[in-house]
């Protein structure tokens, strides 16, 4: 068995993220480059897509998110580790904290507290970040500045919570054991339950037989959080699965296990049609289109009892016809009450 990167390379990598974020905007190039390669590529969702080598993803991406929240924080629920393929990679998810005081992106500063919910893949070569992968939930943001250029969600937005287990910081060695048995139950639902529809009868899919009853879906804006199996393919899976009648998921960049989580993202995860039901407001196209994805499950026992889920859903708009950003930019109010 493969060992993943140790605890001390999963410490060493988000404290080091946490001092990107602390850092001024005149010093984030240096402190990123403790972290980072010198010619590391960085695709983060869009609107800013592939970055290549330090300065580009610095002055792109790292930097004006600092500049538009100058206190910015880093608050990380679940992180983790693994080997996929020829890589070592750590993963992690949660939330960018911080008072919005310039314009980012061009949406107009509020003034208050925002939150950013981040999920990241960072692939390590000698020690150093060398591929990254990052999809920002920026529908929610759209909604925290009074804002929503979709249909109203079916599921419940806002804060997603860290793990019921309060374990999401896996930031020491765990029983390869362990991740390895959490590996193979999400395989076994993707591959096994969910690749197994037959179109019509969800049952098909077998979520009992890999969810506990009470599970906790955490989707992003624009879909919402359920809880529950009947619920969860009441308000995402069933309408996902009417829109996009012919998805497949899986391509991963990266998938591992480690201690009782799961992660995987791919670039794009899923190749579909929109040739079904409504999708978020908007209407079948018959458009094939791909989808940007990220994942974390944590595993209790012998069933999967929560997801934390990301989909680039400006980039998946953007295929279809329709500018979020510049949907959302023009409804912001002029001023803020």
């Amino acid at each position: 068995m493969k060992l993943h990167p140790a605890g001390a390379t999963k410490r060493r990598v988000i404290e080091g993220l946490r001092r990107i974020a602390r850092a001024t905007p005149d010093a984030i190039t240096i402190v990123a480059g403790e972290l980072f390669a010198e010619d590391a590529a960085y695709i983060s969702a869009h609107p800013v897509n592939q970055m290549h080598g330090l300065a580009e993803i610095a002055h792109r991406y790292l930097v004006p998110l600092k500049h538009a929240m100058p206190d910015l924080e880093r608050r990380d629920d679940i992180v983790m580790s693994g080997h996929w393929q020829d890589g070592d990679w750590v993963s992690a998810t949660g939330y960018y904290y911080g008072t919005l005081q310039h314009e980012l992106f061009g949406f107009r500063p509020n003034n208050a507290w925002v939150y950013l919910r981040y999920g990241e893949f960072y692939k390590l070569i000698d020690g150093r970040i060398v591929d990254a992968y990052a999809i920002l939930d920026w529908v929610d943001f759209f909604r925290q500045l009074g804002i929503n250029p979709l249909r109203r969600a079916l599921g419940v937005e806002g804060l997603c919570p860290p793990p019921m287990a309060q374990d999401g910081l896996q930031l020491y060695d765990c029983d390869p054991n362990e991740g390895e048995a959490s590996l193979k139950l999400v395989e076994a639902m993707i591959f096994e339950g969910m690749w197994a529809f037959d179109g019509v009868n969800h049952e098909t899919m077998r979520f009992h037989d890999f969810w506990v009853e009470d599970m906790m879906w955490y989707g992003p804006g624009g879909i919402g959080t359920t809880r529950g199996v009947e619920n969860f393919y009441r308000y995402h899976e069933g309408p996902f699965n009417e829109a996009w009648p012919d998805f497949k998921g899986g391509n991963h960049v990266a998938r591992f296990g480690d201690g009782p989580y799961t992660c995987s993202t791919g670039w794009p995860s899923i190749k579909a049609t929109h040739s079904g039901g409504n999708f978020l407001g908007l209407a079948p196209s018959n458009q094939a289109i791909t989808m940007r994805v990220m994942d974390w499950w944590r595993r209790n026992d012998d069933r999967l009892a929560e997801n934390w889920i990301f989909i680039d859903l400006p980039e998946l708009f953007d295929q279809l016809g329709r500018d979020l950003f510049a949907e959302a930019r023009a409804l912001q109010p002029a001023v803020f009450a």
